[in-house]
This record gives structure tokens, sequence and C-alpha cells, in this order.
């Protein structure tokens, strides 16, 4: 907004047109409404109404205006800001004008009342837009209200601007101690109906402390009565124990010598009784143990009996069809290949490969114990027991499903800690006990074979070996047999 050229001479009259203007009439008019404004602002930019403006920081304290006086002066400020020139804006203020719209009065609200107090122009050019813009905002009638009235008067520099003030932090002060009168009398209210409650909840209580006392009274009543009548019942029961002490206490004068010599008769009976029974019961074990001992040996026999006949019947198969297949003098008999036909030496020497272990494995019948760590260790020692374990008897199932031979493979017990439960792909799975070595499991399960069943044993320990041959089973050195698990 650009200053207007005229300015005051100091007899207060107007140079310029509207001077001539006004001597025509005979008289000095009274400026116009814009006139007037432009000499506000005149004085504002030249700073004739800073003791003005001075005398009205001083009566009105704008750092302790009500709130609602604030909030007014804010909003109109904000409001009249954006449509202000920048020489009319103090310098704090102008970073308030590139706030949105709905957030000046609110963020802006410190910087924009400092403004106001600070600078007359800006209070001046907030006064001429509200003015032009929203007329109706400074309305001072008797029905408007407080707050608006304070903040208009503080804008325009009214003389009663600070009692306006006062009367609406007043009115505020008043409005805040009814809100705190309405929130008491509305907690005396409260407090008042929870002691009616509370007396109320007092008076339940103390009628059940009444009933309860009663009850008890009752009840110690009942139960001192029962207590006299038991006390009486038990001084009888006293007097009756005693009496028949006494009576036995003769009885047993009178009876001494019988008693006791019931009393040792008794003992020497249940000694009697004792002895028998335990002979009883010992009869009893020798017989269970006889009968299971028949059984088992019934068992074994019958299981020799059976892979005898089996054997049998299988070697006899086995010749006819190498009688039907074969020419007639030439070649091996089937029986040639049995333990037993031939020296120690010469057994060996037919199973030293992989085929001649393969045509014993087509046997009818045949049954091939493994070594198992001796049979491992010489393929493939590297890997854990476990491992180990689990590789070669996947091997052998293999084998088994393959020839249908029946397989064993015993390890030494010692050091395992999780042993299968069950056998896997028909492969028996054998653990020796605690102190007992494989060897020996291997010995004994030659021995348990019927004679002329066939039997391989793998393994590559002369001690063993030595063992099965005598037995009449073959024996073939480990690397053979991983040779033929190899094919498999």
């Amino acid at each position: 907004m650009q200053p207007s050229s005229h300015r005051p001479d100091p007899s207060g009259g107007r140079s310029g047109p509207e001077q001539g203007a006004g001597s025509a009439g005979g008289a000095v008019s009274e400026p116009a409404p814009e006139q007037a404004r432009e000499d506000v602002r005149r004085s504002a930019s030249d700073g004739t109404g800073t003791a003005c403006d001075a005398g009205r920081d001083e009566t009105v304290d704008w750092g302790a205006l009500p709130d609602p006086v604030r909030e007014r002066l804010a909003e109109l400020a904000a409001a009249a800001l954006s449509t202000l020139p920048a020489a009319d804006v103090p310098k704090r203020v102008r970073p308030v004008a590139r706030f949105a719209p709905a957030k000046r009065a609110g963020s802006g609200a410190s910087a924009l009342l400092a403004g106001l107090r600070e600078s007359a122009r800006f209070r001046t050019a907030v006064v001429e837009w509200t003015r032009t813009h929203r007329p109706e905002a400074l309305d001072v009638s008797a029905e408007a209200d407080p707050a608006t009235t304070a903040a208009v008067a503080l804008l325009l520099g009214e003389q009663d601007a600070a009692a306006k003030v006062r009367d609406v932090a007043r009115r505020a002060e008043d409005a805040s101690l009814r809100s705190e009168r309405d929130a008491a009398l509305a907690r005396v209210r409260k407090l008042e109906a929870e002691l009616v409650e509370a007396r109320e909840e007092l008076a339940t209580a103390r009628a059940d402390v009444e009933r309860a006392r009663e009850e008890r009274t009752d009840q110690l009543d009942k139960l001192r009565g029962r207590l006299r009548k038991q006390g009486q019942e038990l001084r009888e029961a006293r007097d009756a124990a005693e009496r028949a002490r006494r009576d036995v206490e003769q009885a047993t004068g009178a009876r001494g010598g019988e008693a006791q010599r019931l009393a040792e008769e008794l003992a020497r009976e249940r000694e009697r009784a004792a002895a028998e029974r335990t002979r009883a019961e010992r009869a009893v074990a020798d017989a269970e143990a006889a009968r299971r001992s028949a059984q088992e040996a019934r068992a074994a026999d019958e299981v020799r009996l059976r892979l005898l006949l089996d054997t049998l019947g299988g070697a006899a198969e086995g010749l006819r069809r190498e009688l039907a297949l074969g020419e007639t003098g030439t070649g091996a008999a089937p029986a040639d290949t049995v333990a037993g036909t031939a020296g120690p030496t010469k057994a060996a020497e037919r199973i030293a490969d992989a085929e001649a272990l393969g045509r014993l494995l087509r046997l009818p019948a045949v049954h091939l114990v493994v070594d198992g760590y001796n049979v491992t260790k010489t393929g493939y020692a590297e890997l854990p027991l476990a491992e180990q374990r689990s590789r070669l008897v996947g091997q052998l199932g293999a084998l088994q499903a393959r020839v249908g031979a029946e397989v064993t493979v015993v390890f030494d017990g010692a050091g395992v800690t999780s042993v299968p439960a069950a056998n896997p792909r028909g492969v028996r799975v054998l653990f020796s006990e605690p102190g007992v070595l494989a060897d020996d499991v291997i010995r004994d399960l030659v021995a348990a074979e019927p004679h002329g069943r066939p039997v391989i044993v793998a393994t590559s320990d002369q001690e063993v070996v030595t063992a099965v041959r005598r037995s009449g089973a073959h024996a073939v050195p480990s690397h053979v047999l991983l040779t033929r698990l190899g094919r498999t």
C-alpha cells in the first residue's frame, strides 16, 4: 500500500486540492473516511503514532491477554495476512504468511500477536482489511461478544481497551470459577451418593456380622454339648479299658504257662510250614525250568530239522537243475560247493573271488553270516561307526533282495547307544552282549546250523575263518564280499 502524497500542515489544514475545496465553502470540512485511514497509515509510517501506541502498550499487557482475546486477534491478523503488502507486515510475521490458512491462527499466534503489539502499521493494516472484507467483525454493539469487543478496542487503540480486556479476563475467570464450582458440586453429589451407598453397605455388613455372631454362638453351644458328651464317653471307655486290662492280667496269670507253650508250638509249626513252602516253590521253579528247557530244545530241534529238510530239498532241486542243464561227466556237481566235500584250503580257493561267492549265494537255503565291523573297516573305515553300519546293512539288503539268501550281520555291541528295533530290508542285525565279542556270536551262529546246510561267513579274521571251517562253513574274505556288494 503506497502512502498518500498529502501531508498535514501545522494548523491542521490540508494542502492540495482538498484544501482549496474547503476554502471555497468558507469553512474547513471534515476529512473523508478514506483520508482518515490514510492519515493513520501516514502517522504509523512516519512515527507520529509512537507515543500513543506506547501509552496503549503501557496500559494493556499484551503478554497477559486472556485466551479469547488472543484468539480473536490472531484470527483477524491471520485472515488479513495473505492480502497485506509486505511493507505493512513486520519481518517476524512474514514467515507466518507461508503457513496454510487454516494453521496460521494456531501455529503462528505468538508471532502475529507480537507483530500487532510492536507495529502500529501492522495493526492499522489489519483494521483496514477487516473494515473492507469483514466489517461485521468490528461490530462493537452491546450484543457483540466481549472478547471480540476487546480485540477490536485493542486494534483501534480505544481508551477503554484495557478495561474491556480486564472485563474479558474477569468473565473468563468467572467462567472458570463457575466450571470449578460445577465440578465441585458434581463431586460433592457423587461423594454424597457414595456415602449413602457406603452407609447402606455398612448397615448390611453389620447385619451380616450380627447374624454370623448368632450362628457362631449356636455352633459354639452345640460344640460344647458334643464335647461334654464325648468327654463322658471317653471316661466310660477308659474305665472299660481298665477293667479289661485287669481281666487280661488275671487271665494271663492263670494261663501263662499254657499260652507260652502254645506260642512256642505255633512258632515251630510256622517254621516247618515256611520250609515246606520253600521246598515246594523250588520244586515248581525246577519243573518250570525243565519244561522251558525241553520246549527250547524241542524248538531248536524242530528248527534244525526244518532247515535240514529245506537244505536237502534245495540241494535236490539244485542237483536236478544241474543235471538237466549241464553236460554229463563234465563240470563240478553242486555237492562240491558244500562245506566238507574238500579240505579247508580248497574251500577257500573256491570263494576267493566274487564269481565263486555268487555261485554259493545261489544255493538253496544258503545262510550268509557277515562279520560287520571287519567288512566295514576293510571297505570304508573313514566313516563313523553308525554310518558304516547303515551303509553295510543297506548293501546287504539289496543283495538279499536279489539272491533271496538268509543274511545275518553281527556287530560288536560295545559303545553302541542306539540299536535298530527291526531288521531293515530283510537283514538280521545282531549286536553282541556287553563283554561278548562279535567273533563268539558268529561261532555260535555257525554251530547252531544243522549239518549239511550251506553257511557262508564273510570275514578276514583268520581265527574266525579257522573256527567256522572246522564247523563246515565256507569263509569268504571281506574284500571279496565288498566286491560282490559293489555289483549289486
